[in-house]
């Protein structure tokens, strides 16, 4: 009896250790949320829905001060975590970004100096016009484009960017031929179409909403598979559902998305990306983030691990199909 009473103690012992090192890591100070781009950008609203989602769940012990370094297009705050090498504490959001600048601009880092800890979730590209543009579908402002090579000015944030690599693949499935023109952040650039100086964008529903409700601006289709799901009515006639997909308006372009993504500098322990994801996915399956998701018809899509790795993988090999169309590759 005695020995099966001992035998039990040790064996409750080594899972109690165990679990205990599973559970070992946690971040000792306040995490820094590094922030790629300027206060009140899609990024920034992203790092800080999560900062407050954490904070309300308590679902950290350390606080969160959030930090925005966007110079360079978000190299700044890259190379910042670069530099912050083996430091646990330093957790950057971006966007495809991450690791796609260093293909288009001699930077101070590589995408491999940064840790992937998560994706959250998916920007979904619209086509988008004056809202007295006398285009009433895609198809006809292609035809308009094409009829005018180079004379429709395509607004986009930022250059070599997403919505450049946008703008060059409706000319490639198209032969349409626009100016391309790049403005400092989605927002910008929403308010440059609603002013009639340029006559489209690509931006994301979140950035043109606003203009939208105001009647300055009208959606002409989503490069997406599928409608966007939200059946809430934006204007007094349409919501999001109510937008046709590009395909099926007339540019055989299937999909386009940019993912939110999350990481950490190199050299910290596997402990602490396996501990933030964790987190992050937590994050994920609140009402809050549900709300947000909605708010800014994003398709809310978690992935970690070698999930992610793979779609780093996949989406690299699609654009750079497109930056050495275009001869954007640095050398």
């Amino acid at each position: 009896m005695l020995k099966k009473t001992s035998w039990l103690v040790t064996a409750a012992f080594a899972v109690a250790v165990g679990g205990a090192a599973q559970a070992a890591w946690q971040p000792t100070k306040p995490v820094e949320f590094v922030v790629t781009s300027s206060p009140g950008g899609g990024t920034d609203n992203f790092a800080r829905m999560v900062q407050s989602i954490i904070a309300k769940h308590k679902l950290m012990d350390q606080s969160v001060i959030v930090t925005n370094k966007g110079g360079g297009s978000g190299a700044e705050g890259f190379v910042y975590t670069k530099v912050a090498a083996g430091d646990p504490h330093k957790l950057t959001f971006g966007t495809n970004n991450a690791y796609l600048l260093p293909y288009v601009a001699k930077l101070a880092y590589k995408s491999d100096e940064l840790t992937p800890v998560a994706a959250m979730a998916l920007d979904e590209f619209l086509l988008w016009v004056k809202a007295d543009a006398p285009y009433t579908d895609a198809k006809s402002y292609i035809e308009a484009a094409k009829a005018k090579p180079e004379a429709l000015k395509m607004g986009g944030s930022q250059s070599k960017d997403t919505d450049q690599t946008l703008t060059s693949l409706i000319e490639e499935a198209t032969g349409a031929k626009f100016i391309y023109i790049p403005f400092q952040g989605g927002g910008t650039v929403a308010v440059q179409l609603a002013g009639g100086h340029i006559d489209s964008n690509t931006n994301n529903p979140n950035e043109n909403v606003g203009q939208w409700k105001a009647g300055a601006v009208k959606p002409l289709c989503v490069f997406s598979p599928t409608r966007l799901q939200s059946s809430t009515k934006v204007t007094a006639t349409m919501g999001w559902s109510d937008i046709p997909t590009c395909k099926e308006a007339g540019i055989p372009i299937d999909q386009f998305q940019m993912p939110r993504t999350v990481w950490l500098p190199s050299g910290v322990p596997s402990e602490a990306v396996a501990f933030y994801a964790d987190v992050l996915k937590k994050v994920s399956e609140t009402p809050e983030w549900k709300e947000y998701i909605e708010r800014t018809s994003q398709t809310n899509k978690f992935l970690s691990g070698d999930e992610f790795k793979g779609f780093i993988a996949d989406d690299q090999a699609k654009n750079r199909k497109v930056f050495e169309r275009e001869g954007w590759i640095v050398q």
